[in-house]
């Protein structure tokens, strides 16, 4: 397995991963797929603290995992938010544990002081991947979005760089 900056020839598979989450899923609250544009946006980002990684596996994007900017408000220029998809297949092999690590060494180097994470839940698999890797718990959301006939609520975890 290979983490790297995301390149224009992984938007397809990075978009496909994403599209079966907001259709099947509910770590999104999206309920389709993006357009190709917002993830050519992604990538051309090119602000501290913007990253765009994936994980490719056997020639393949397994995963990937983005930094955005937490609120556009110039007091949280510090802040990042981080996301981390997997693909169907590949999870619980640790891709998304090398994902974040990548990503959060960026955003060390970066100067980076925090980062936070939403997880809708139920999601047992992301809340140990995020504690595991140093996040710590902040509140939850309760019944914030609706999807697939339910209330759904979100979990908030954060975790200090520096």
């Amino acid at each position: 397995m290979d983490i790297r900056r995301a390149l224009p020839a992984d938007l397809p598979a990075v978009a496909a991963i994403y599209a079966r989450e907001a259709r099947e899923g509910h770590a999104t609250f999206d309920l389709e797929g993006r357009p190709t544009a917002p993830w050519e946006e992604r990538l051309a980002a090119t602000g501290t603290g913007d990253h765009f990684l994936v994980a490719e596996h056997d020639g393949g994007v397994a995963g990937y995992a983005t930094s955005s900017p937490f609120r556009p408000k110039p007091a949280y220029r510090h802040t990042r938010e981080s996301t981390v998809y997997v693909a169907p297949g590949h999870q619980g092999a640790g891709i998304g544990r090398a994902l974040y690590d990548a990503l959060l060494a960026h955003l060390a180097d970066d100067g980076v002081h925090l980062v936070v994470a939403a997880v809708a839940l139920p999601n047992p698999a992301s809340l140990a991947l995020h504690r595991a890797c140093g996040f710590e718990d902040v509140g939850t959301m309760r019944e914030v979005g609706r999807k697939h006939d339910r209330w759904i609520d979100v979990a908030w975890l954060q975790r200090v760089l520096g």
